[in-house]
């Protein structure tokens, strides 16, 4: 390996020993770019990599809340202002009783190259808290909400930092931050969060466009290899946004999703979430009982497993694991090897840890595409909100989709011939990374040191 790549590394993982999500990711990207560092020495004599693996700010604050009792909790909220070379900093924010700094930096990292890859300028931030929303009331996520906005307020803006939902974080959450936002602002600033409820500047198709996007990248994938969408037969992990927006799209083009799963276990719907009934149970489950896939099952007389994932089936064409960081390791990554499917598409932010990706990889026949490139639709949709509000103007949906549908397809196909340029054939996951990198890379170059 480059020694000045293979130094940079070992820092990193010296430094952030006790941040192994970050730690693994930089070691993800990293260990792509390699022929693009060969390639232009600058890259050490201004240490692009060496500041690339470091956020240009990043905000820890405490949030005090008041619970329905009348008692008062206190939570740890973070901002991650990683990479602003080409734009605002954008990205989500995620309310989980799991988060972390490790988790957020490793969020803010990879959204910087996911936000490069769309060919939009928008840089690469992220946030969250330690805050579960599950099982509040929406008064008490009101309170949260407010005194999270109140700490954070002063370092976001249109220009500065523009963040949108995540896990944990959709239309009511979003409702309440900027509400705040704007209480103590006094101002209306268009574009200042996205994913905003549609009475008041939000954009079409948002809350489908990650798992939109994530059909037409497939879509892609299956053109190159002269294959075909129709009657395709997808395997997602969980039922989200993103797995809901998969199911919508998959069914209008001809795909059906046949397996779903969530923390509870797996059903098996042979005939597909493919009918309106169905989606629109999808769609009530994850607003209501997130924890549990099984009511689909009860309800429309299909197999449930409890208790363990779908990953190894055989009788899927694609899987799409749509849910959490490191849902797949290697042992389900050997048993997914096991079952011939052809297509393995990343949906989720680092879904398969890195053993295991390595193993997928390494599969001959086997496509492997980076969750990085094919969810980048979600955050380009965002950024197309922003364009919305700044015009005082709203898209239909059809815009927005062929839109969407646009940038998908410049994603893949700049991905694709990054990696024939650098002589790795149709290595999606290479030529995502080095593609997202040196854009990023050429920026911070023409801008100098600091």
């Amino acid at each position: 390996m480059n020694k000045y790549l293979s130094n940079v590394i070992e820092d990193t993982k010296r430094k952030h020993a006790s941040e192994p999500e970050f730690v693994q990711t930089v070691e993800d990207v990293f260990s792509s770019v390699e022929p693009l560092v060969n390639a232009h020495p600058e890259y050490e004599k201004f240490d692009i990599l060496g500041r690339m693996v470091e956020p240009e700010r990043m905000f820890i604050f405490r949030v005090v809340w008041m619970d329905d009792n009348g008692e008062y909790h206190t939570n740890r909220g973070w901002r991650c202002q990683f990479n602003g070379a080409l734009g605002p900093y954008k990205g989500g924010l995620r309310f989980q009783k799991n988060v972390n700094e490790s988790i957020i930096k490793f969020l803010g990292f990879e959204q910087t190259f996911k936000n490069a890859l769309t060919g939009l300028p928008i840089g690469g931030g992220k946030g969250g808290s330690d805050f579960d929303p599950a099982g509040k009331s929406d008064a008490e996520i009101l309170r949260f909400c407010q005194s999270y906005m109140t700490a954070l307020y002063r370092y976001i803006g249109p220009d500065v930092d523009v963040p949108a939902g995540d896990m944990g974080v959709g239309k009511r959450e979003i409702g309440y931050l900027f509400g705040q936002y704007r209480r103590l602002k006094g101002v209306w600033e268009n574009g200042v969060i996205t994913g905003k409820g549609l009475s008041y500047g939000g954009s079409l198709i948002r809350p489908e466009a990650t798992g939109y996007g994530a059909v037409y990248y497939l879509e892609e994938v299956l053109e190159h290899e002269n294959d075909s969408i129709e009657g395709k037969r997808i395997g997602v992990s969980g039922f989200g946004n993103v797995a809901w927006g998969i199911m919508k799209k998959a069914t209008q083009l001809g795909a059906k999703v046949t397996y779903v799963s969530g923390p509870d276990g797996y059903f098996y719907d042979p005939d597909g979430v493919s009918t309106e009934e169905k989606i629109s149970f999808i769609e009530h489950m994850r607003a209501t009982d997130p924890r549990h896939c099984k009511p689909y099952a009860d309800k429309f007389g299909v197999e449930f497993v409890p208790g363990t994932k779908f990953w190894g089936v055989k009788d899927v064409d694609v899987y799409m694991p749509s849910a959490v960081q490191n849902d797949v390791t290697l042992e389900w990554a050997e048993k997914i090897l096991e079952s011939g499917v052809k297509y393995y598409i990343e949906v989720a932010n680092m879904p398969t840890t890195n053993e295991a990706l390595a193993a997928l990889r390494r599969k001959e026949g086997l496509i492997v595409a980076p969750s990085k490139a094919v969810n980048a639709g979600g955050v380009g949709v965002s950024a197309l909100e922003m364009s919305q509000n700044s015009e005082r103007l709203v898209w239909s949906a059809k815009e927005v989709d062929e839109q969407l549908h646009r940038m998908m397809k410049n994603i893949h196909d700049v991905s694709m011939k990054t990696a024939e340029e650098f002589g790795l054939g149709y290595d999606l996951v290479a030529g995502g990374n080095i593609a997202g990198f040196k854009k990023v890379a050429e920026a911070m170059l023409e801008q100098g040191v600091f």
